[in-house]
């Protein structure tokens, strides 16, 4: 085992130059906002927010960032609009992340996640000080069948859906490059990173449960819940975040040995059914929570074919980076609870989101910290 992860990273973000794609996004906003906690100066790189609520533009984070904006479909686009930086470590988050979408629109999804990750990769392989690249997949990207046992990194890629195929070939373009670009001992190396189905506070993407949740409530309408019995690797965002932050730091500071594949997915406890996140999600909410319905079979055997069971054995990063979740799936609820709530009284959610990395760091810092989760001020 090689102890617990710093909270700050063993100092490595202080003052280095990071890249982060998909920076107008949730998973990426968030990133962002933690990478600037630490000290890190960092330029953004994708399409503008979407329309309406966003994680974005809630917390400000183009004032975080030096934020530019490309389609990393065009792979002039982000040659262009990246000259002139010089990144120290690049997290590559810009996708098409929505797997109903994919059936919509699968040329898109394949162009976006497979050559705007081919795209990225050529841009920061011009980089003259670069040292880690952190490329983010997903649990999906797994040939799935179905096991109750989680899939190991070594396990082979697949994908029925569009979304998950993209992912898969993700994957393996990330290992061609990192086999035939990023293999010096002495030079940059590259990693590749999957976690499951992440949920927190200024999500609003389509087709997602905590957002349509957020939304329902919003209109007064109760919340329809698509494949109640799918079980998922639920886990807060900063959990994963927090495997890609400390993924990073190694390789910058280590190198080659921590380059290749790597899972950050919850404990056991927090791979449950979709019917039992709902439940979570009332729970946390209280008065006036949310109501739900089930889907009627006639609308689930109508909808795209979704993966039932999916899960992921995170033992490689904690046996490898002394990395593990720090939350119960109830506190992760809770928290993402708070923020919503927080955001609907027109709390200033940049010093809410910073409060919680803070509780978030807090605990990674000792085993016996107080956790309950910090209140939405």
């Amino acid at each position: 085992m090689s102890g617990q992860v710093n909270s700050q990273f063993d100092g490595v973000f202080a003052g280095r130059r990071v890249l982060v794609t998909g920076h107008t996004g949730f998973k990426g906003g968030w990133i962002c906002a933690w990478l600037r906690r630490l000290g890190a100066e960092v330029t953004g790189l994708s399409l503008p927010p979407e329309q309406g609520h966003s994680f974005f533009d809630a917390c400000s984070v183009d004032g975080l960032t030096d934020s530019r904006i490309a389609d990393i479909r065009n792979r002039q686009a982000v040659l262009d609009t990246l000259s002139g930086v010089d990144a120290e470590i690049v997290f590559h988050m810009a996708a098409q992340p929505l797997v109903r979408r994919s059936y919509r629109d699968p040329a898109e999804t394949f162009a976006t996640n497979v050559s705007g990750t081919a795209h990225v990769l050529d841009a920061a392989l011009g980089m003259r000080s670069l040292k880690a690249v952190v490329v983010v997949t997903s649990d999906k990207c797994y040939d799935n069948k179905e096991w109750t046992w989680g899939y190991r990194e070594n396990d082979p890629m697949g994908g029925r859906d569009p979304y998950s195929a993209s992912k898969g070939c993700t994957e393996l373009v990330a290992q061609s490059y990192g086999h035939s670009f990023f293999s010096s001992a002495d030079g940059p190396q590259l990693a590749t990173v999957r976690a499951g189905n992440v949920f927190g506070g200024g999500d609003w993407g389509e087709d997602r449960l905590i957002p349509d949740v957020i939304r329902a409530s919003e209109a007064g309408e109760p919340v329809v819940i698509r494949n109640p019995l799918s079980v998922r690797p639920w886990q807060h965002v900063l959990e994963p975040l927090s495997g890609y932050l400390a993924l990073a730091a190694r390789m910058y500071r280590d190198g080659q040995s921590f380059a290749g594949a790597w899972n950050f997915g919850p404990d056991v406890s927090g791979t449950v059914d979709v019917r039992q996140l709902a439940t979570l999600m009332q729970d946390a909410w209280g008065d006036g929570a949310p109501q739900f319905s089930m889907a009627s079979a006639e609308q689930t055997s109508a909808a795209p074919h979704e993966a039932g069971i999916l899960r992921l054995d995170s033992t490689k990063a904690q046996t490898g980076l002394g990395w593990r979740p720090q939350l119960t799936l109830p506190e992760a609820v809770r928290l993402t609870v708070d923020w919503y709530k927080a955001h609907a009284a027109g709390a200033e959610m940049g010093g809410i989101t910073n409060n919680q990395i803070g509780f978030y760091s807090d605990l990674m810092s000792s085993r016996d910290f107080d956790r309950a989760p910090v209140a939405a001020q």
